[in-house]
Parts: C-alpha cells; structure tokens; sequence
C-alpha cells in the first residue's frame, strides 16, 4: 500500500465530511446524553472495573476520583497500583512504567489515542521513544487505559502495553464544570532552595447553545525543590584499571575458574541539588452543527525546565597497584600510589517543550455507521538552541611526584570504604594551595521529535439478529521524525597551572565513608574563567536524525452470541503496518587523538563536516482474537492471542560511528547505528478468569506468555576504523620526547597521532537482530469493597519469568530481558461521609536494568504513600499526601552486589493543598 494513496484517499474523505482531517476518537457522549460523573475512591474504582470487565482482551483502568482528581501526585504513580505495572523513578518520582517486565521503551503511550513525541536533553538518558509521565500534570487527566492485548485498531508499538492517557472534552461534562486546586510541597530532602513549593491548576468547561458548542481551557504550574545523596561508583569492568598481579587466592573456581577480577576506576560522594518547573494546558473547541456531527479542536502544550547542580568528592584510579579479589572475583581493597584526589562540580539546565495540535470528526452517518477521522500534528523539543544541558568541572591535587597521595577502597560490604594519605602534601589534599584545575566538558543534545499522523476509521453495527455485531476498519498514515544535535565539547588539558583558579569560589561542607569533606563550587563559574583565560574549546556538534513512514490498514469483526445460555463475546481482527526508514548523520570526523595527560586524549576534528545516510524498510502483519465467555452473571472467562511490535530506540539507529572510549591506556570502544533493525516483535497468549461477586469487588486471576523475537544483542568486532586521512593512530604507543603534553587548543605535534602511529585496534559494537526469548507469569488481584463500611482494598501481585536470564557467572555476552520482575501492591482506604484515607504499598524485585558484558541490576524497592481529604461541603475539600514516607533508598550494583553502582537517598516529600468545584 502506498502511502502517497492512503493520504489522497483520507484528504478525500475528508473533503466529503466537509471539514479537514481529524482525529479519530471514540467519544460516546453527544448533545443529547446526559453525562452521570462517578466521584470518590469507591466511584473510580467501580468505573475502572467496569472497563475491565466490558473490554473485549484485557484491558485495566484507572479513572478519575473527581473532575480534576486523580488518585496520585504523578500519572505513573497511579499506574503502578494496576496489576503487572511497575515503575522506574527519578530523584523519588515516577517518570516510566514497565509492563509485565518490558520497559519502558517496549509500551507505547498514546494521548487521547494518538501518539505522542517525546525528547531528551541529557546525554547520558539518550534518545527514547518512550513518554515521561511526569511532563504531564495528573490533575489534566480523567482516566488511563491498559490495553494488554493487541488490537487491530490500536497503533502498533507496544509489546508490553499500549498505554491511553484520555483528558476532559467539554460535551463530556456538565454545561459548566469549574474546578482548582491549590497546593504546597513540602519536600523534606531540600538543602539548598525552597523545601516548600507550590502547584497550582484549574480547568473551566462550558457549553453553549443547548450544547452546540463547548469550550473547554486548562492549566497547571508546578515547581519543586528536591536533594539527592548518593553515593557510588564507575563502571566496573574487567579490562579497566589495569591491575599487574592482583591476589586471587581467595576466588572460587567451582564458579570463576578463569580467575578473571573486576575493579572500578572511581568512588563517588556526590550532593545534588535540583529545581524543576512544569507547566501545562490545554484547550478544547467543540462544535455539533447537527445532531450526528461532531467537530474538536484541541491544543495541548507542557513546558518543563529542569535544573540542577552536584558536587563530587571522589578519586579515580588510573590503575590499580595492589588489590585482592574476593569470592566472585571482585577486587575489595584496591590502592594506588603517587595520585590525586578530584574535586568535581556539575551543572545541569535544560527545557522540554511539547506542543500538540488536534482536529477530529465524529460522524454518525446513518445507525449503523459511524465515521470517524483524525489528524495531529505533535512535537517535542528538548534543549531548544543546541546549548549544553550538561556541564562539568574537576579540579585536583598536583599529580605524581610533585603531591603524592595514596588513595584506597574497601569494597567488602554494601557501602564503600574510602582511606587516603595526604601527609606528602603541606597542609593536606584539601588545602587550597594544593589544589589546581584539571578539566571541563559540556555535552548535551538538542533533539526535535514531531508525529504527524492522519487517522480514518469506520465501524458498522448490526441493526439484524445475528452473531455478527459490528465490523471496525480503518487506515492510518504516521510520519515520525527525529533531528539531532549533540554536543560534546572538552579541555583535559587544565592543570600544571594551565588555569588560574584563584578566584573560583570554592568551599567545602562535611563528608563521608572517609571523605573528610566535600567541594562546593561552581561548574558554570569555572567554565567562565576558562573563557576569561582563553582556555575554551568551541564544542563540536554532531546532527543525526531520522524519519520514519508508516502506512496502516486494519479490519476486526466483533460477535455476541450464546451458548447453552451463556453469552460468548469474540472480536478478530488484523492490522498489516509497512515502514520505511531514512535515517541520516552529519559531523565533522576524527582524524587523530592528542595524547594531554597520562590518561586523556583528547579528539582531533576535521575542519569539514561529512554527511552519511542509511535506508531500511519492513512490513508486518498483526493479528488478533479476543475471546470472552460469561459462565454466569459473576464469573467471566476469557482467552486472547495477537502479535504486537515495538520499535527500536532511536540511537542505536542512527549511522554515524562514535569514538566511545579513547583513553591513553585503552581499551578503545567504538559503536555504530543499524536503520535497519527490524521491530521487535511478539507473539501473546492472555488467560483469565474474572469473579465479579459484589458492587465494585472482584477477584481475577490471569497467565500470560509472549514469544518475543528480533531482540536487539549487540554485536561486537574488533577492527581499524578509517578517517578521512587513514586509520585512526595511537601517539600513546610509542611514546615521543615530551609526550604527553601540550593543550587542547595549542597541541604539541610531537603528542597527536601521526601516521607512522600504530593504528587504534577498537572494539565497535553494533545492533543486531540476533536473539529471541520467551516470557511467561501470573497475575492475581484483589478488589474487595467491605459492604458499606467504607473500607475496602487491593491486592495484587505479579509473577514474571523468562527463559533468559543473566547469568553473572558467564563471561559471555549474556542475552537478557532488562526489566523482569516480581511486583506487589497492596492498597487500603476508607471513605464515609466527607473522609476519604488510602495508605498504599508499592513493592518491585530485583531487575536487570542494563545487560551487556557488564550488567546493571536495580535491587529490590517498596515504598509507602498515603493520602487524605476532608470535604468541608460539597464545593470545597482539603488534603495531605506523603510520597515515600518511610525514606526508603534506592541501591543499583553491577554483576555482584559489592559492585555498587549507585545508593541514592531522597527523603519523604508531603503535599498539604486545598480543592474547589463549581
């Protein structure tokens, strides 16, 4: 099918409605429904029931308490109450979910049904598909939907879920609805900054003209303070630092009879101060000129700025000299000689716009046909003007004979040890005079994601007797694009009094885990005396983008029937996607390294950019059945199977190579995108059986397995890479008189890869379509009301496995599925007269974050929320939330759980607010 034919034929179709292409939404309230609004926590979760129990697949909701009123602070602190959703946080908030172990990049997250952008400024975040809940404002929202199962009418794009975030249309509500909320948040981690911030929203809907025509406007402002500490360590690897003799008298053989040993380069102390301000708002024209038309215009935009600021106490090992292994492998007690301590300073700064246009058509032709058709146009922007959304600082002690210090870890438990020896130094490492710059960078991207997407559907309904109840059919056009700038831009070459410090402010504040203290300075004040002094670098920008073209066409049959009077309920359907993709870089090569310290080389750029571009293109078809059976009034039984996709990241599709890691002393990693990755995909089988005994109550019971193909391993060679003037050399190899030396932006010729150098032997890794795996659990859950006591409860739990898990003690490039994990939640409230109380308990195991040759694994976490309202009459309520209020930490290790990656505390945060309808 050609994409060109399918926007002839929607541009036609909507020329015949009489209007411009729309969006197809499924709104069921018209001029002449009487719209009943359900309230209260017993009213949203009795609403959400019914959606479970009247889907056809399976399908859980969640549904607004009130207009205005959502049962969490956060859109995925609320999904995380649903059986088989959990979620990842940031700094102590929800921002992706994960389905029934797939990630966050594995679900797609539509607004209203359609798709949306999403955008990232930091570099170390990359470019995801994958929508950040917490760019949009709870208070905006009336209800999301889990669709579990495939759907021939649904977008593809989401093997664990398709997640639909629905928001207020004015024919939806009263004739006039006016409600706001005002609220303080009181964040008990803050240290620098406001420990009391405000939130603030409101929305106003009004129809006019025995509801002709609806307005409908929203608003939200929300700002927040917050305080990390963490503490932690670098990658841990096998190859880096090197260490000459290390003991491993004390490794097991039975499990690491290679004797191989692990080390990182560095421990972390870091304190971290954030500041975050989110607005969002919508607006919504609605207008049936008759009876069986109906017309919306809608605008919906979020602006979120984000700003943060760390300092780091730490040492880096730039090779270890003495060290014994443990048990595992494991290096304890790593030490060092004749080194430095670093002085780390972060800054971060970076804005997010997103901007959504929306026009849509709902024509009841005839009753039995309906049409309907969609178009928007949605965009997000991270980073507008390519500035860095991330810039850093060190400063340290004279190296080597001029300040030794030895520096040393101990590793042995769960939180490290440091010990260091400064008494060579007058006055100490921590003096001033003893203190000297090192280096900079800022990095960062700037990256622009639009959806542009036409939708036409159509759905006949049987008027006759039969089993046959309706048929849906439709065709959708997608163009999704993404254009990039990153940048990363460095001076390694700062000390031995290349930079004059002395009048940075630099303070220090107390320490830990053997830090006497920690800096307090400034990254932006440091760059800015690098500018003064002549010492700034322009940071080099790359552009990588890519576009990709959907055409869709799907058709489902819905039947109702009985058998031996029990009613059956069936709907098959199939969707066929093609896509083609262009994908493209620009930037100026590599063409040597200049080697600046013991351990940096820097990168030596052409003076002209390059342009490369790559092509791919594939189809697929997706079918599905969805299968219910009502064995009594009570009891539902139910079956589905369907295949679904979700695509690729976007940075592991771009075709520029990137010099990942070119440190004098190696190893020296290299990665190139693949456009033609092919989709994962997913073949799915659900089963469950539903007991709905009593007014919003219920007990369900579910298995899943999913046959998922086309995952992404990464596949690994080693090999010479060409710049434009021949292979990438090494000047560390051999070294020349008075190497290393010189600076970044006056080089010593003697110090920059010659092509007499040896070459560079990289390790480069690419995407591949090379692995399958399959994925299998039980859902149980638990919806009890206690009669009308105004008790009531959930309890769910999930149980998910895998045929592939990481095995730590394999060497080997172990495929896994990043994600997979137990999950629990357990929910109590009361609600009578005018009080409303919920505690609810989150609980999620241990999880592969990352695999790879060296994983990363999330520990298990739990964590605690309450909340509670007193309505003072029927127009005016007040509450207090508590996020997180037993300060539970969250700690991340790498293949042993000696490896730490990460301890991060937060603190509680409570929210004290007031509500008002009209």
């Amino acid at each position: 099918m050609k994409k060109v034919g399918l926007t002839a034929l929607s541009v036609a179709i909507a020329s015949a409605l009489g209007s411009s292409p729309v969006f197809a939404q499924d709104t069921e309230a018209d001029a002449n429904v009487e719209v009943i609004q359900v309230k209260g926590i017993r009213g949203s979760l009795s609403s959400a029931m019914d959606v479970k129990r009247d889907s056809s697949g399976i399908v859980d909701a969640i549904s607004a308490e009130d207009i205005g009123k959502f049962p969490d602070t956060n859109l995925a602190e609320s999904l995380q109450r649903i059986t088989g959703v959990s979620i990842d946080r940031t700094n102590n908030e929800g921002n992706q979910v994960t389905v029934r172990g797939f990630g966050p990049s594995f679900n797609l997250v539509t607004l209203n049904n359609r798709q949306m952008p999403n955008s990232s400024a930091l570099e170390t975040a990359g470019i995801s598909r994958s929508f950040n809940f917490r760019e949009i404002a709870a208070e905006s929202v009336s209800g999301v939907e889990v669709y579990k199962t495939g759907k021939a009418h649904v977008s593809s794009g989401g093997i664990g879920a398709t997640i639909n975030i629905n928001t207020a249309r004015p024919f939806s509500l009263d004739p006039f609805v006016a409600v706001w909320s005002a609220k303080a948040v009181m964040d008990t981690s803050v240290t620098v900054g406001d420990d009391v911030t405000p939130e603030v929203s409101g929305m106003i809907s009004r129809t006019f003209g025995d509801r002709k025509f609806g307005i409908l406007a929203s608003f939200s402002h929300a700002e927040r303070h917050s305080h990390v500490d963490r503490i932690g360590a670098f990658n841990w690897a096998q190859g880096y630092p090197g260490q000459a003799d290390p003991d491993t008298s004390a490794i097991d053989t039975s499990r690491n009879p290679t004797l191989t040993t692990w080390r990182t380069p560095t421990v972390d102390l870091d304190d971290a101060n954030y500041e975050r301000e989110r607005q969002n708002g919508a607006l919504v024209l609605q207008y049936a000129p008759t009876d069986t038309v109906t017309i919306t215009a809608d605008y919906v935009m979020s602006r979120l700025d984000d700003k943060g600021n760390m300092n780091r106490m730490s040492f880096w090992f730039d090779n270890v000299e003495t060290g014994a292994a443990d048990v595992n492998g494991t290096i304890i007690n790593p030490g060092r000689m004749n080194d430095e301590l670093n002085f780390w300073s972060w800054e971060y700064n970076f804005e997010t716009e997103n901007d959504s246009y929306g026009l849509n058509v709902d024509w009841r032709a005839t009753d039995a046909l309906r049409f309907t058709l969609d178009y928007h146009d949605s965009t997000s922007h991270s980073n507008p003007g390519a500035l860095p959304a991330e810039r850093l600082a060190n400063l340290k002690n004279p190296f080597g004979a001029l300040a030794p210090v030895t520096i040393g870890a101990d590793f042995s438990g769960d939180i490290p040890r440091v010990s260091y020896d400064d008494s060579a130094l007058d006055g100490g490492a921590y003096a001033l005079a003893n203190i000297e710059g090192d280096l900079y960078q800022e990095r960062g991207f700037e990256v622009e994601n639009n959806i542009e997407q036409i939708q036409f559907a159509g759905k006949w309904m049987n008027q006759e007797d039969g089993a046959l109840d309706a048929i849906n059919f439709g065709l959708a056009h997608t163009i999704y694009t993404i254009d990039s700038v990153k940048i990363n831009g460095a001076n390694f070459g700062l000390g031995n009094g290349a930079l004059d410090i002395s009048n940075l402010d630099l303070t220090f504040n107390p320490g830990d885990i053997g830090f006497e203290f920690v800096p307090v300075y400034s990254a932006a004040q440091f760059i800015d005396l690098v500018k003064e002094q002549g010492l700034f670098i322009e940071p080099n920008k790359s552009l990588n983008g890519i576009e990709e073209t959907t055409t869709a066409a799907f058709v489902s049959f819905d039947f109702v029937t009985d058998f031996n009077d029990m009613e059956v309920r069936a709907n098959v359907g199939l969707r066929y996607e093609e896509t083609d993709v262009e994908s493209y870089s620009i930037n100026r090569p590599v063409v040597g390294f200049n080697w600046l310290t013991p351990l940096e080389m820097s990168k030596v750029f052409a003076d002209t950019e390059v342009s490369e571009t790559l092509d791919g293109a594939y189809e697929h078809f997706l079918p599905n059945i969805d299968f219910s059976i009502s064995f009594t009034d009570e009891l539902v039984g139910r079956f589905a199977y369907s295949r679904t996709v979700a695509r690729s990241d976007i940075t592991a599709m771009f075709p520029a190579t990137s010099l990942n890691n070119h440190l004098a002393t190696g190893p020296f990693r290299a990665s190139q995108g693949n456009p033609n990755l092919l989709p994962y995909s997913s073949d799915n089988i659900d089963i469950s059986l539903e007991y709905y005994y009593d007014e919003g109550s219920y007990v369900s019971v579910g298995h899943f397995r999913k046959q998922v193909d086309n995952f992404i391993a990464v596949g690994e060679e080693e090999r010479v890479i060409e710049g434009p003037n021949g292979p990438l050399t090494n000047p560390a190899a051999n070294p020349r008189p008075g190497c290393p030396g010189g600076a970044a932006d006056n080089p010593d010729p003697n110090c920059v890869s010659q092509p007499g150098d040896p070459a560079i032997e990289w390790i480069v890794s690419t995407p591949l379509n090379l692995d399958e795996t399959q994925v299998y659990g039980w859902e149980f859950n638990v919806q009890h009301m206690f009669s009308d006591t105004g008790f009531g409860t959930i309890v769910n739990y999930t149980m998910v496995d895998s045929n592939d898990t990481y095995d730590v003690y394999s060497l080997e490039n172990d495929f896994a599925l990043p994600g997979l994990s137990d999950s629990a939640n357990f929910i109590a409230f009361y609600e009578q007269d005018n009080y409303q109380v919920r505690v609810a308990y989150n609980w999620r195991d241990a999880f592969l974050l990352s695999g790879g040759l060296e994983p990363l694994f999330t520990e298990a976490y739990s964590q605690i929320d309450i909340s509670a309202s007193y309505d003072i009459n029927d127009s005016l309520s007040v509450f207090v939330e508590g996020i997180n209020v037993t300060d539970e930490a969250t700690r991340r290790h790498q293949r042993f759980s000696n490896q730490i990656r990460d301890y991060e505390v937060y603190g509680p945060r409570y929210n004290v607010g007031i509500r008002g309808k009209f």
